[in-house]
């Protein structure tokens, strides 16, 4: 493997007896590069499908791409994947997370960390310059993760980045969060796996500040033409998403200068911290009408969130459902404690999110998310659960076959059709500064799409192949750990042509490590780590095409609402924008091109399960045998 870009190591750390190890990051990354890809070939050799999410021989594996620590090329993100106990039933997932942790953990000397085992009692692990230690962290139990990260940069040294578990995690929240430094917030379930390992913290300081690259100048000309195209913040559906004003200041990921949302807030009590996107959004509304002005509660909100360690995309939809039982007389204010004539107020959403972390009252069955809830309470509690998502397929229909082979939702995956759709939108509605009209959203379609049918909402034309394509394409991306809002470069904002280039990724890849590599190449290593992450699947459980699904509302329920844009435009025939109010995705159309798309896979099209020889091709032979041993391999 080349030396340049990897730090060249991976840290194994078992909490059950102390014993840590380390071995070479080459045993993984020729296949499977780093981060996404990485972390499923650990998972898929060393955590048995019996293995429970909460169980000692579950892993916790945190994983850098090969560019983390190279500054000004958005390239230091990091995950976090384990089997978790969200969603049910526990499976492999994932976060994916930005600041500079991952940066750090690098410049320790490592790609990536294997936790396995559980402590006997609360820990911290400390990782620095090849230095590992495991600290005793019961005087931490009951600490928010944001307070757990003060005092560990006081005893430590400010410079330690520190990622922690709030109360959430510690009791063992299905959702709970995990919370590094700049307020980087991992979901998936991954604080509730931390949780049961008696890991409070893991805290890391490196001294080697750079990240060796094979070619300088060609990493050089590459950021300089990433700088010069401005990506970066954007307008979507016509508004701007990012907090401005006297009380924000920008808060970027290590080495980041792509301009995006990321800002810090600072309240009038002094506290601030990262205030950005969904987690900016998911309390205003409320907050707005109860005390009829703007105010500090939507940020306070959040950072209660934070340091409680819930996930703000689970409780905004818990709380909508809460709301709806509460109007229909399923859930009142007396049987639940929850203080319903409060909604808005500081005391509302400190009092749900105590009782959700604390696990107190209905705040255990709370614990679980929205569905399980639901499921829990039965009769119309279920009725009552509604599946609205901003980038949903009723509304672009591209994303149709995004969703269906997730644990969670494939967030990055949706946002690559979701977010230009939406500057799209932007530009129908005349918006100053939109650059993203038919004729480039047509480019970008025909570029990176398989073609123009693609971006038509009203077809189901090209779906299936675009789902594909982007599915590697992000998996590729996942692998190398590169920042959502700058890749794909599917759109340059400044310039004559605002059709993006796909291979931008290759060619930083191959400047950074010297692995000359183009884009059909590193869409290989994508849909290689794609294959793997469905065989995974499969030996856990999940069994073709009933569990391939959408949710049954959007096949039954006409599109109706859309939280910002209420005219639910999308293109249509020849690029025009339609109405798309009143759409469903019928289920005889969905299932055709899910056979379709099995088909494009290499996949048996009537079983949905994957081929011998397509496994081959990939370089899983070892999954092929395994998944046929199991009876989970089309033909045997």
């Amino acid at each position: 493997m080349t030396s340049y870009g990897f730090a060249g190591s991976i840290l194994r750390v078992d909490l059950s007896t102390g014993r840590t190890s380390t071995q070479p990051t080459a045993d993984y990354a020729g296949r499977f590069l780093g981060g996404r890809g990485l972390a499923a070939k650990i998972y898929w050799d060393e955590i048995p499908p019996s293995a429970g999410a909460l169980d000692p021989e579950n892993l916790l594996i945190l994983a850098l791409g090969p560019m983390a620590g190279v500054p000004a090329v958005g390239a230091s993100r990091w995950g976090i994947f384990a089997k978790s106990p969200f969603p049910s039933p526990a499976q492999f997932c994932y976060g994916n997370l930005g600041g500079g942790f991952g940066a750090e953990l690098k410049f320790a000397g490592y790609d990536a960390l294997v936790v396995k085992g559980r402590a006997d009692k609360p820990v911290v692990l400390l990782m620095s310059d090849g230095e590992v230690e495991l600290i005793d962290g019961k005087d931490l139990t009951g600490h928010g993760a944001i307070e757990t990260r003060r005092i560990l940069q006081e005893r430590i040294g400010p410079r330690v980045k520190v990622a922690a578990i709030g109360p959430a995690g510690e009791n063992l929240v299905p959702a709970a969060i995990v919370l590094a430094d700049g307020d980087a917030s991992c979901s998936g379930g991954m604080g509730a796996v931390m949780g049961s390992k008696n890991l409070k913290a893991i805290a890391v300081n490196g001294s080697r500040r750079k990240t060796s690259v094979a070619d300088p100048d060609r990493l050089k000309e590459i950021a300089g033409m990433l700088r010069s195209i401005e990506r970066g913040n954007t307008k979507v559906w016509g508004l701007d998403f990012m907090a401005h004003g006297p009380r924000t200041k920008k808060l970027p990921c290590y080495g980041c200068m792509a301009h995006c949302l990321r800002v810090s807030y600072h309240a009038d009590d002094g506290s601030s911290g990262k205030f950005m996107c969904q987690s900016r959004f998911f309390y205003f509304v409320y907050a707005l009408m109860h005390y009829q002005a703007e105010n500090d509660v939507p940020f306070k909100a959040n950072k209660l969130c934070d340091d409680f360690g819930i996930d703000t995309w689970e409780l905004q939809k818990l709380i909508e459902w809460l709301l709806a039982c509460n109007a229909a007389g399923v859930l009142t204010e007396e049987e639940t404690g929850i203080p319903f004539s409060k909604l808005g107020s500081l005391e509302f959403i400190t009092v749900l999110v105590r009782m959700i972390a604390e696990r107190r009252g209905i705040g255990d069955a709370l614990a679980a998310g929205r569905d399980a809830a639901a499921e829990s309470l039965g009769g119309r509690a279920g009725d009552l659960v509604k599946h609205n998502d901003p980038y949903e397929p009723r509304l672009y229909l591209a994303n149709a076959l995004v969703y269906p082979f997730e644990p969670r939702e494939p967030i990055q995956q949706v946002h690559e059709v979701g977010l230009t759709m939406a500057q799209w939108v932007s530009w129908v509605k005349g918006t100053a500064g939109a650059h993203i009209s038919t004729d480039v959203l047509r480019g970008i379609a025909s570029r990176f799409w398989g073609g123009e049918p693609a971006m038509d909402s009203t077809t189901y034309e090209g779906k299936a192949l675009a789902a594909k394509l982007i599915q590697d394409r992000q998996y590729a991306k996942e692998s190398l750990m590169l920042c959502d809002w700058m890749y794909p470069v599917l759109d340059k904002p400044v310039g004559d042509d605002h059709v993006g280039d796909p291979g931008i990724e290759a060619a930083l890849f191959s400047a950074v490590t010297g692995i000359e590599t183009d884009e059909a190449e590193l869409s290989r290593y994508g849909e290689r780590a794609f294959n793997l992450q469905r065989a995974i699947l499969l030996r856990e459980g999940r069994r073709p095409p009933a569990d391939d699904f959408l949710p049954s509302q959007w096949h039954t329920d006409p599109l109706d609402f859309h939280s910002v844009d209420s005219d639910l435009t999308a293109p249509g025939p020849g690029g025009g924008p339609v109405s798309r109010r009143g759409a469903v995705i019928p289920r005889s159309d969905f299932e055709a091109i899910l056979r379709e798309y099995y088909g494009l896979r290499g996949w048996d099209p009537a079983t949905g399960l994957q081929k011998r020889q397509g496994l081959a091709d990939l370089d899983l032979p070892d999954v092929a045998d395994d998944l046929a041993a199991r009876g989970l391999l089309a033909g045997g």
